[in-house]
Parts: C-alpha cells; structure tokens; sequence
C-alpha cells in the first residue's frame, strides 16, 4: 500500500469540456482485486517475443463521489507498437467493452493498463482515448496501472491519473502529465486461501503446489495463530522490561482483540471441539450409508427389470411351442375324422 501523503492531486479536466458540465476534481484512491492482477500477469505471459509490453482495458466500479475506484476485472487489447508509432485495436476494444458491459452491468470502464513503468508519448495518446468523451471515462479521470513483469524482479505496480498539457489542440492530442495517485491491492477472506497456496509454489522448482486437506489448512492456521501470540508476547516482555519503546496505540489495540475472546473454560473448549467433530463423522457415516442403499436399491431394480425380461421371452417360446403343437394335432385327427366318413 503507497502512502497518500506523497502524492500530489491536480484538477482537471481531461478534455474538452461541454457546455454546463463540470468534471470532477476530487483526489482517486484506487483498490485492484487479485484476479485484475492474474489476468494482467497472464496476458503477458502470453505476448509475442517482440513485444515489450502489452494494454488492456481496466473494468470496476466507482463510489459515488468518485474519489475511490475498484478495479475488478480487465479484457487485453492488442496493439503494434515500435519507435515511430503505435496501432491500437479500438473496433476490438469497443465490442469487448459492449460485452462485458452487458455481462456485468454494475461494472464501468475506469481506465486501462500496461506490463511497463515506462510512460511516453505512446502512453498519453492512449490514456487521453481512455479518459475522453463518448466512449471513455469523461467526467471521471481514467486510470492508468502499470505492472512491471521483468524476470528475476519484484512485481510492482503504479497507478497513475492525467491532467492535459500542451499549448495547442494538437498537442494536447498525444500529450498529458501523469500523476501517481495511492493504490492497494484488497483481497477478502475467501480469496486468502488461494493465494497463500498459489504463493507456495513459488518455492518449487516446477512451480506447482500441493492442495492442502482441510485437516492441514486447520494445522497451518492454528501454526500461524501460534507464531503470532509468540510475536506479541515477545513485545509485550521486552516493552516490561524496557527493551522496546511502548506504543499507546499498540497496546490500545492489544486490548481490544483481547477483550473479544470469549471467557470460556479450555476443558469446554476441548470438550465443545470433541462433540462437533463426532457430529460431522456422524454426518457423514449416515451420507455414506445413504449412498449405499441408494447404490443397491439401483442394482436390485436393474436386476429384477432384467430376470423380468428374460422370464417373459422363455414364456412366449412355450407358448408359441404349445400352440404349434395343438394345431398339428386337430389337423392330424381331423385328417383321419374325413377318411372314417
């Protein structure tokens, strides 16, 4: 998380502003989700080896006085770039935008994204279509997120916003002044078991990770709980005996995660834990035998269904066996009927 203090917020507008609207000036706080990050990271992985970077379009929501973003989600958008120019696929990026619009309709553009920290020209054409009229963010700021993807390096991430530059129409076109604004990367609890694991294969040489029971993800919770009451315990002797300076604020919220645990009884804890455990092996040796009959009523059915059928064909042969016989026997005595008249 970048601090706020050392960002510098400029107003703007962006463009061309209409007749009686006004753009918003408020400062940007900006929030990425982890999945915007692993399509990022995917889509660079996947570029041509002659390209250095690659963009995207950046999707999320925005609070209502405009001063936070949240980037949910990205689509890639291809390009040609080299020294003298840059292509950019807008006809692609208009339709992929119209259909994760329709897909997702809480979501809104709010800006786009590059596998580079560099910024060129290039980069103000692109971000001021981006933040333009029609078809862009216009009034809100579009946001720009760089992600550095060089191997062997850290990842690091920057989020940036523009305010015009350039003393002519033309200019102003294919120029702007970036400015970093704050940005965090927000995760909640149900993506923190993911991440953890797929954090774990980066200590693997064929980088893959092992899906942990839920026996071993309680172990390595209860491991991780361990090593943090270590850690406090260890500050809170050295603050006793003097060794580290006290923190009001720490001990304050010391204090307070202390006062949410429970006062219950650690015999009643073990005994609470012992009956639920009984329950869920209750729970699932009725769902396995609940199986099984289900399993064997399904056998016994398919095997009545088929000695049923067999039953009925050798019926219908001594049946049709009898019949066959009964009429060579009239035909046979009535032969003989006619030669005694």
């Amino acid at each position: 998380m970048v601090e706020t203090d050392s960002f510098l917020h400029l107003a703007r507008p962006l463009g061309p502003a209409a007749v009686g609207s006004q753009p918003t000036t408020a400062p940007l706080n900006v929030i990425v989700q982890p999945q915007a990050i692993f399509s990022i990271l995917d889509h660079s992985l996947r570029r041509n080896a002659d390209q250095e970077r690659v963009i995207g379009t950046l999707l999320g929501v925005r609070s209502e006085d405009g001063q936070e973003v949240e980037i949910r989600n990205c689509f890639a958008v291809g390009h040609t770039e080299t020294q003298e120019q840059v292509e950019v696929d807008m006809e692609y990026q208009k339709q992929m935008l119209s259909l994760h619009l329709k897909a997702n309709p809480k979501e809104v553009l709010v800006g786009w994204y590059a596998t580079s920290a560099e910024l060129n020209t290039f980069s103000a054409l692109i971000q001021n279509f981006y933040g333009g009229q029609g078809d862009g963010t216009w009034p809100h700021p579009a946001v720009h997120l760089t992600i550095s993807t060089d191997p062997g390096k850290e990842i690091e991430s920057r989020t940036y916003i523009s305010a015009p530059v350039g003393v002519t129409a033309e200019r102003a076109a294919d120029s702007a002044a970036f400015i970093p604004v704050p940005h965090e990367i927000r995760y909640g609890e149900a993506e923190k078991s993911g991440l953890e694991l797929i954090s774990g294969a980066k200590d693997s040489q064929d980088r893959t990770a092992n899906v942990l029971t839920d026996i071993e993800s309680l172990e390595r919770a209860i491991e991780e709980v361990l090593g943090m009451l270590e850690r406090v315990s260890k500050y809170v002797e050295a603050v006793i005996e003097e060794e580290a300076p006290p923190s009001s604020a720490l001990g304050q919220f010391l204090l307070n995660a202390l006062a949410l645990a429970p006062k219950v009884d650690p015999a009643d804890i073990e005994r609470d834990f012992n009956n639920h455990i009984q329950d869920v092996l209750l729970v699932s040796y009725l769902a396995n035998t609940i199986r099984t009959q289900i399993d064997l009523s399904n056998r016994l059915a398919t095997a009545a269904l088929t000695l049923g059928a067999g039953d009925g064909l050798g019926g219908g042969q001594v049946n049709g066996t009898s019949a066959e016989g009964g009429q060579r026997g009239g035909g046979q005595r009535g032969g003989r009927g006619g030669r005694g008249g």
